[in-house]
């Protein structure tokens, strides 16, 4: 088709909406990626369907739940022969190609498919000199991964079939843990980055996974995390993150004043007087580790934006940027994912498109990630297969909302209580104010394999009156009747996508 657009998807390893300046975290700038809010939409209810890496990969390239994907955990990939958006789209005249983190496992079986051109990192990856798999073959690249991962996109770009349409998958690894900056940006944010309101937070009010996760900047974080040189020794110098691991946790000791941390790069030696120095060392360490690893992602943007210029592409490219999920900052003392709680739950989505989409335009109205492949085929002009759960994002671009447009998103976590975080398996929706969760707490979250008879709990947020989410007001007499139509509206969006809803097949509460 001659007036199929170039499409770019660039998607970042856990960047919060906060850490984009168009958003107003206030907390960093971000001027690459601001462009496409300045020339194109801003979502700023766009969710993501299962606030892990694996998963959300899943429901981006098929469109479809995790139920029916069968990727539920970080530990069950896909099946690369199940059909996709890439493969799709190559069928429908373009030429595809993947770069960067893919996380949905390797060999024969999971690789990636639908894509002329494929270069990923195995498993997680790594910040310096990564090992990628071209195309089958093992080989490492020297660099820094998002230069990395940029220059190999960029170079596809130049070498591509040009009378073709292009679909890029520019996949980064940062800004996941261990948030290694590259060396230039290091020393950026020396002023203190402001603490978030909810960073005391002392879990009550709530159901009780929130105080069990082992999410916690004051006690869950590792010395490589903060790029502190981790001691010899055992116990006494922290925690193991998990079984057989020989990482250990920064200790949160009753006396922090022999407590001496040192930093791997310039042998700085920390030392504090109280626990709230710890505490909010701690704090600034991460927030100003995970910023400087973000200055790289939007310098990479920068690049990408400047080429289409260049080039004269820009016109009929499609370029969204987006996140895998969201991720904590310091709110309710949190690093990580994973929950439903906001911020984790909401993604960053930014498109710009100049034929269709009108500039500074912002949405309001409800979007998820298994939207994305839809959509891609609806601008395709491709059909979109009835396997796809999703909807076409095209109408919102275009500024107007179909009458019939989701009024909730919905979420399910499966992964219940991994070893490293203690997060308790739960689903639940949310609206434009209320937002309803069904801790369900089971093993890996699959019907049948509770094992502890461990206590089911509901939450209900008033998002508007209560942003930050510290009160459920579940059992609120005030709230019986949001209560009622929110375990409707759950009931309906779950027989609507065929999951299996505990609450009412095997319930407790």
């Amino acid at each position: 088709m001659a007036d199929q657009p170039n499409i770019v998807f660039i998607m970042a390893d856990d960047h919060a909406a906060k850490a984009i300046s168009s958003y107003g975290g206030g907390i960093n700038q971000t001027p690459n990626i601001d462009r496409l809010a300045k020339e194109g939409m801003r979502f700023d209810h766009c969710y993501v369907t299962n606030s892990i890496c694996t998963p959300s990969r899943a429901a981006i390239l098929t469109g479809t739940y995790n139920h029916v994907n069968k990727v539920f955990t970080l530990d069950t990939y896909l099946d690369n022969r199940l059909p996709n958006v890439a493969k799709h789209l190559q069928t429908g005249g373009y030429q595809t190609a993947i770069v960067g983190k893919w996380h949905l496992g390797e060999g024969k079986d999971h690789e990636p498919t639908g894509f002329d051109f494929w270069s990923v990192l195995p498993g997680q990856g790594e910040y310096f000199d990564p090992l990628m798999i071209e195309m089958g073959i093992e080989i490492e690249v020297p660099g820094y991964a998002t230069d990395v991962i940029t220059d190999k996109s960029i170079n596809w770009l130049e070498q591509r079939d040009k009378t073709k349409p292009f679909f890029l998958m520019c996949h980064h690894k940062a800004p996941h843990r261990e948030w290694e900056p590259h060396p230039k940006n290091r020393k950026l944010f020396q002023e203190d980055v402001k603490i978030p309101d909810s960073f005391d937070d002392d879990y009550k009010n709530r159901a009780n996974a929130a105080s069990q996760a082992r999410m916690r900047i004051k006690d869950d974080l590792k010395y490589a995390d903060l790029g502190l040189v981790q001691p010899e020794g055992g116990s006494e110098v922290g925690q193991r993150i998990m079984l057989r691991s020989t990482l250990r946790k920064i200790p949160n000791p009753e006396d922090v004043t022999m407590l001496r941390l040192i930093d791997k790069d310039t042998g700085e030696v920390f030392k504090f007087n109280t626990n709230d120095e710890l505490s909010t060392f701690k704090y600034q360490r991460y927030l100003k580790r995970y910023l400087r690893t973000v200055e790289s992602i939007d310098e990479s943007v920068g690049r990408i934006l400047d080429y289409l210029d260049e080039n004269k592409l820009a016109e009929n490219t499609i370029v969204i940027y987006t996140s895998d999920q969201g991720f904590f900052l310091g709110e309710h003392g949190w690093f990580d994912k994973r929950f439903m709680y906001e911020e984790s739950f909401k993604m960053p989505f930014l498109v710009r498109y100049p034929q269709e989409i009108q500039p500074g335009l912002i949405c309001k109205n409800m979007a998820c990630n298994v939207d994305f492949a839809p959509t891609f085929l609806d601008f395709a002009g491709l059909p979109i297969p009835n396997y796809m759960q999703g909807n076409s994002l095209r109408p919102l671009l275009k500024d107007t909302v179909p009458e019939d447009w989701p009024e909730v998103a919905y979420h399910r976590y499966w992964m219940h209580r991994d070893p490293n975080h203690n997060a308790y398996s739960h689903y639940g929706i949310r609206n434009q104010r209320y937002k309803l969760i069904y801790w369900y707490n089971e093993d890996y979250g699959l019907p049948g394999t509770n094992k502890g008879g461990e206590e089911r709990e509901w939450e209900l947020f008033d998002c508007q009156t209560d942003p930050l989410e510290l009160f459920s007001v579940f059992y609120d007499p005030l709230y019986k009747e949001v209560v009622e139509m929110m375990k409707t509206k759950l009931e309906k969006k779950m027989i609507e996508i065929c999951d299996v809803p505990e609450h009412t097949i095997n319930p407790k509460i």
